[in-house]
C-alpha cells in the first residue's frame, strides 16, 4: 500500500515497534527522530532537569498516534501525549467517519497576545485612559524596541485596549498590549514588553503599576473548526437526534458543560502536550472563553444540515507555538511536530482544535447511544489487570475475564490473575 495518508489499516494491532516503523516511513521523522522516540525515558533527565526545579527523574506519558484525521484537505497523523484510556482510539474512529465528507476545515484570527498592565492609585482614572491613548505611537515604539526578531519576522506590537474597571477596592486602569507573537505562544514576548512600559506608564499616568503579566484568555488567537458526519454513517437519525440533544443540554447547562469541554480537552491537551506547549495555559483559555458570555456553557455545537447530516462547530482560543520553550529544546516535542508535519504555529492550533472536536464527536456519540463506559472500561480493565500484577499475555486474559463477567473491580482482577494462574500451573 502506499507509504501517505492518515489511514493506516491495523494500525491498533501492531506491537509499538512496528506502530513507530510505519509513522517513521510515512512522515519523514527520519533515523534520529525514531531512535530518540525508542529511547525516551531516562535520557531525558538532564534535559528535564533544565526545564523544571528539584528533578529526580522523569514522568513518562504514553504518546500514540491519532491515524485517519483530515484537515483542510491535508491528512495528518497526530502524536497525542495522554493517560487516559480510549482517548487516541476514539479520535481515530471519528477522524475515520467524517473522512467521506472532507474531514475538518478550520480558520483562525491570527496570532496576537494580549499583555495587561495593572495601575492603580490615579488622581483621575478616566484622565489616565485618555493619557494612554494619546500615548499609543510611543507604547509602540518601546514594544517593538524589546523585539527586533519578531519585528523582522513581521510580528510586533499591533494596537492597544484602555478600560477603567471597578473593583471592590475601587477603581483601577487595565492597559492591554497587543502583540503579534507570529509562531511563538508569546508569554516571554508580551511580558517582557508590559515590565519594560511600567515606568513610563506610571509617569503618563499618574499612577501605580503593579500586574505586567499576559492573559491566557487569548481571544484574539481563537480557531474555528467545523466537520459533517453523513447520518448513515454514524448510524441514523436517531443517533444524530440524540448528539443534537445532548448539545442542547451542553449549552444550556454548566454542568454538563463543564464534562463537555473536558471531553473536548482530551484531544486537546493531548496535542499541546505532545507538541511541548502549555497544557494549563490552553485549557484555561478554553474554559474562560466558555464563559465570555456571562455564563459559562459548551464550547462547540451540533446541529443538522439542510441535507439532514450532522454538523459540528467549534471555536477555541489555541495560543500555541512551535518556537521558544519546551516545543524548541525537548526531543519529543520536536519529533511530534515533525509527524505532524507542522512548519507554523497556526497550521498546529488547527490541528490541536481539529482533534478536539473529533474528540468531542466520539464522547457526544458515545453517550447519546451506548454510554461512555462501554469503550472505556475495556480499557480500564486492562489498567486493573496491570495493577494487581499481570504481565505479557496474561494482561489481556485478565482483563476479557473481568468484562465478560461485568465485574470490573480490581478484586475480580486479581480473582481473575489467580485463576489464570492456577489453571497454567495446573
Amino acid at each position: 500500500m502506499s507509504e501517505t495518508g492518515s489511514r493506516i489499516a491495523g494500525f491498533h494491532s501492531l506491537s509499538p515497534e512496528e506502530r513507530l516503523d510505519a509513522v517513521t516511513r510515512r512522515s519523514g521523522l527520519g533515523n534520529e527522530g525514531k531512535s530518540h522516540l525508542i529511547e525516551a525515558g531516562s535520557a531525558l533527565v538532564d534535559l528535564a532537569d533544565h526545564l523544571s526545579e528539584n528533578v529526580i527523574s522523569t514522568m513518562n506519558v504514553p504518546l500514540g498516534i491519532a491515524t485517519n484525521l483530515i484537515v483542510d484537505g491535508e491528512e495528518v497523523l497526530v502524536p497525542m501525549a495522554t493517560e487516559e484510556s480510549s482517548v487516541i482510539a476514539a479520535v481515530c474512529n471519528a477522524a475515520k467517519q467524517c473522512r467521506d465528507t472532507g474531514g475538518i476545515t478550520a480558520t483562525w484570527t491570527g496570532p496576537q497576545m494580549i499583555a495587561q498592565v495593572q495601575i492603580l492609585d490615579m488622581p483621575d482614572p478616566e484622565a489616565a485612559k485618555q493619557a494612554l491613548l494619546d500615548r499609543r505611537d510611543d507604547i509602540k515604539a518601546s514594544c517593538d524596541a524589546c523585539d527586533p526578531m519578531l519585528l523582522k519576522l513581521g510580528g510586533g506590537f499591533r494596537d492597544i485596549e484602555v478600560r477603567v474597571l471597578d473593583t471592590r477596592i475601587g477603581p483601577m486602569v487595565i492597559l492591554h498590549l497587543i502583540v503579534d507573537t507570529r509562531d511563538a505562544m508569546g508569554a516571554n514576548a508580551v511580558n517582557t514588553m508590559a515590565e519594560k512600559l511600567a515606568p513610563h506608564v506610571e509617569t503618563w499616568t499618574g499612577g501605580k503599576v503593579k500586574l505586567r503579566i499576559l492573559s491566557n484568555l487569548a481571544d484574539r488567537r481563537v480557531v474555528t473548526v467545523q466537520g459533517v458526519w453523513r447520518t448513515e454513517t454514524i448510524g441514523g437519525e436517531e443517533v444524530r437526534d440524540g448528539m443534537i440533544a445532548a448539545s442542547a443540554f451542553a449549552d444550556a447547562d454548566p454542568y454538563r458543560a463543564a464534562t463537555h469541554n473536558k471531553g473536548i480537552m482530551n484531544g486537546v491537551s493531548a496535542v499541546v502536550l505532545a507538541t511541548g506547549n502549555d497544557t494549563r495555559a490552553i485549557e484555561a483559555g478554553a474554559h474562560a472563553f466558555a464563559s465570555r458570555s456571562g455564563r459559562y456553557t459548551a464550547l462547540s455545537t451540533w446541529n443538522k444540515t439542510p441535507e439532514g447530516d450532522l454538523h459540528g462547530v467549534m471555536e477555541i482560543p489555541m495560543a500555541v507555538g512551535i518556537v521558544g520553550g519546551a516545543t524548541k529544546v525537548h526531543p519529543t516535542a520536536q519529533a511530534s511536530l515533525k509527524i505532524m508535519g507542522v512548519t507554523t504555529a497556526e497550521r498546529l492550533a488547527k490541528v490541536a482544535a481539529a482533534v478536539g472536536l473529533v474528540q468531542n464527536f466520539a464522547a457526544v456519540k458515545a453517550l447519546a447511544t451506548t454510554g461512555i463506559q462501554a469503550g472505556h472500561m475495556r480499557l480500564h480493565a486492562q489498567n486493573l489487570a496491570i495493577a494487581v500484577g499481570a504481565t505479557g499475555d496474561e494482561i489481556e486474559a485478565v482483563a476479557g475475564a473481568i468484562v465478560a463477567r461485568k465485574e470490573i473491580r480490581e478484586d475480580a482482577a486479581r480473582e481473575a490473575l489467580e485463576q489464570i494462574r492456577s489453571g497454567a500451573g495446573g
